[in-house]
């Protein structure tokens, strides 16, 4: 059965992957140490629509990615750091972990009642009144 919210989230990782490989072709990394992280991070992309529930690799692989790769660590999607949970949330501050279980309820107030959700849509709409405030 598919699932929306992991298919997304494995959008994100395909796209943080490619960031990766960049780094790697670029010569800014260790080679063979990037290759062997990128086959840990490739072994998590074929697990995890498996296996959503086991995300313990990804926390440890998203960890990494902010110590080993610190300069690339702002384009890390934060809703990695959110679905993978645990020690990456401490790279979020708390107000944008708050917007985040604001967004978690909503998702399953909507699976609850077999309504259709829009993660980046309703992410957007959570955040829309902080960004009025601030004008």
């Amino acid at each position: 059965m598919a699932n929306p919210y992991v298919d997304h989230n494995l959008a994100l990782l395909a796209q943080l992957r490619g960031i990766l490989l960049a780094m790697g072709e670029s010569g800014q990394v260790s080679e063979e140490s990037h290759e062997l992280f990128l086959e840990r991070f490739d072994d998590l992309l074929m697990r995890l629509p498996d296996v959503p529930e086991e995300r313990h690799l990804g926390q440890d692989l998203i960890c990494q990615v902010f110590h080993r790769y610190p300069q690339i660590a702002h384009l890390v999607p934060r809703d990695l750091l959110w679905f993978f949970g645990g020690d990456c949330l401490h790279f979020m501050p708390d107000d944008e972990i708050a917007l985040f279980q604001a967004l978690e309820e909503r998702r399953h107030e909507a699976e609850e009642n077999d309504e259709p959700f829009d993660w980046n849509r309703e992410k957007q709409l959570l955040a829309m009144p902080d960004q009025q405030s601030r004008h």
